[in-house]
């Protein structure tokens, strides 16, 4: 008799009890027919097929609930979204927190009588960011940028009213007002000592709902910042744009309060939601009290492996010690950690207006004013109120918004490469870093001057692109960015611009227009008040909002909405004048309107340029003619 193995079938495409079951009788008829023949539902070895294929249906749904779980497309389980979505560069939110807008009212006496009386700003107060205020619902919003009554500048005006007037008519009191943004959330203070350092130390805060960490600060003073990733060392911080920061930009501090530069940050710290959503702070693996160069082969101390170069050092290097550097940030060591992180977020925060009403702490920040002046009284005249009610307020993301939010995060990888990427990261630029208005981004060319022929072809040079921009003025009219902002817009875009892409920042051209049109009203119209409806339409369609760089006018498109307001019978002439130049007032750029219209469209220049109607009470001109 023969012992060869005999090869038997076996399938492996089987996925649920029935596919196994079968495939077990089938198995059991080929091999053992005249071992077992009993296949009725109550015998024995039924009995024992339908087991091992119950076992087997359940082996493979979980192998494919478990490969399930950790795709991000089909991920089902809430703490396996939370991971995959970080593995993807996507912090998930626990919490959305709710923001509006505050007004902050503060009363100065007035200084002089008649027209001469003016606020006396010596007793203007600077308040601290975080300052806290609430209403009978109890919810806490912080404010998140300082407040200075003092100035009045672009990014954040002051707004004058005349309070209190004496019986004989001189003004006593006036209010000023700054408006400030304020977000809604607790915060929590806790600390947490450290002894001997550890690689990658962590430190578990208790609460489930927490919204931001808002800073971290050691036993002796030094900030830990937080970063994206342990290996980025630099981070930005913003510099009061003021004459002891920087005596170049400083002039430019209306329009561009702060400037932006990049710090390098041994102390950094990264943080991370847990499957059972507490958040975990991370920090570096830098545990030596030695400097880098003085633990890791370097030029100084280690020989390049040539005859006349000898090791300088005395003693072998341990591979280990690259473990201990500040690569990767220090470790907390010795010292006590006071962590601040704000708790909250979710639809109770989405306050009414009006009901922001009570300030509950604030710090004043340092004044300039006389110290023999007292400002108990203007100090207990603080008020706040928020005109816009408080929104934005969520409560943690779903499992499939951050399945949606983590793929679009990943599909951005937080860098430009795109012109639109770049476009999108510039208006994404905080605002108190400046402000820039228009952004027009093209490749990089230059007139090709050899070809004598065709002199007016370009030469495309694929590793640049200019990036043509226009900022706003104290007045809010276009102007090209000072030397300030464009400084600001270098440092923000460094971090974003790929490697082999370079920027050249320039400024559009301005080109001042007018307008001028005559109408015919229909009858029994009052010509009056059909004309400022045209004036009212044009200034709408013509605002500087809806102007872009390089952006055409459809004088036609024009025409056929005025003709559509009410008491419009029809629209007679339309022109567009160049406006340049007049007392000083205008741009210096001349531009030949009539020669640019194409089949009632006005074209831009070759060069990026844009329209603007820069005095909209007065470069639009109408007349009305009678029927």
């Amino acid at each position: 008799m023969s012992n060869k193995l005999v090869k038997k079938d076996v399938r492996y495409l089987n996925k649920d009890f029935a596919q196994f079951r079968q495939n077990l009788i089938n198995f059991a008829k080929n091999y053992y027919p005249n071992t077992y023949q009993d296949f009725n539902e109550s015998s024995p070895g039924m009995m024992f097929m339908e087991m091992a294929a119950y076992v087997g249906d359940v082996l493979s749904y979980y192998t494919d609930q478990s490969y399930r779980e950790t795709l991000l497309s089909s991920v089902q389980e809430e703490g396996n979204a939370l991971q995959l979505a970080q593995l993807f560069g996507y912090s998930p939110k626990l919490g959305t927190p709710a923001n509006t807008k505050l007004d902050v009212y503060q009363l100065v006496p007035a200084i002089g009588t008649g027209d001469d009386a003016r606020p006396d700003y010596r007793y203007a107060l600077s308040i601290d960011s975080e300052m806290i205020v609430t209403g009978d619902h109890g919810i806490e919003f912080r404010t998140i940028d300082p407040i200075d009554f003092s100035e009045d500048t672009l990014f954040q005006p002051t707004d004058i009213s005349v309070y209190e007037i004496d019986t004989s008519g001189n003004v006593q009191f006036y209010l000023l007002r700054k408006q400030v943004t304020a977000v809604s959330g607790q915060i929590i203070e806790s600390e947490y000592p450290f002894g001997d350092p550890k690689p990658y130390d962590k430190i578990v805060l208790p609460e489930e709902n927490i919204l931001e960490i808002v800073d971290i600060v050691d036993s002796n003073g030094n900030k830990w910042n937080e970063v994206d990733y342990l290996a980025q060392d630099t981070i930005m911080e913003d510099v009061a744009n003021i004459p002891f920061n920087d005596p170049d930009t400083s002039q430019f501090r209306s329009t561009v309060p702060y400037i932006l530069k990049l710090k390098r940050t041994p102390r950094r710290f990264v943080t991370r939601l847990r499957d059972d959503g507490l958040t975990e702070i991370q920090f570096g693996s830098g545990i030596s009290s030695d400097a880098d160069e003085e633990i890791i082969p370097n030029p100084t101390n280690v020989g390049a492996g040539l005859d006349y170069l000898a090791r300088t050092t005395n003693s072998n290097v341990d591979p280990t010690n690259f473990l201990y550097t500040s690569t990767y940030g220090l470790a907390p060591q010795n010292i006590t950690l006071t962590v601040r992180y704000t708790i909250g977020g979710s639809v109770a925060d989405n306050v009414g207006i009006n009901t922001l009403v009570t300030i509950v702490e604030r710090n004043l920040g340092e004044s300039l004013v006389d110290p023999s002046i007292n400002l108990s009284d203007t100090e207990a005249s603080l008020a706040v109120n928020n005109p816009l009610p408080g929104i934005g307020g969520r409560s943690k993301e779903t499992v499939e918004d951050i399945r949606q939010s983590a793929m679009a995060s990943f599909a951005a990888q937080n860098r430009c490469v795109t012109r639109e990427d770049y476009l999108a990261r510039i208006y994404a630029m905080p605002g108190k870093f400046g402000s820039v208005a228009k952004a027009y981004i093209i490749g990089d060319s230059q007139i090709d001057t050899t070809d004598k022929e065709y002199p007016r072809d370009r030469i495309q040079n694929p590793l640049a692109l200019n990036l043509y921009t226009l900022g706003y003025d104290t007045n809010g009219n276009l102007s090209p960015l000072n030397e300030a902002l464009k400084q600001n817009l270098r440092t923000y875009l460094s971090q974003f611009r790929l490697l082999t892409d370079a920027i050249n920042i320039k400024s559009a051209f301005i080109v001042n227009i007018g307008i001028e049109f005559e109408v015919i009203p229909r009858p029994n119209e009052n010509s009056n008040e059909v004309l400022l409806r045209c004036v009212g339409r044009l200034k709408e369609m013509f605002s500087i909002d809806r102007m872009q760089i390089n952006g055409p006018i459809n004088i036609s498109q024009i025409t056929s909405q005025l003709d559509l307001l009410d008491g419009v019978q029809s629209v007679t002439d339309f022109k567009i004048v160049n406006k340049t130049n007049v007392h000083g007032n205008y741009s210096e750029n001349s531009y030949d309107i009539q020669g640019a219209i194409r089949h009632n469209i006005l074209y831009p220049s070759l060069d990026p340029c844009i329209f603007e109607v820069k005095f909209p009470s007065l470069d639009i001109k109408g007349k009305i003619l009678k029927p």
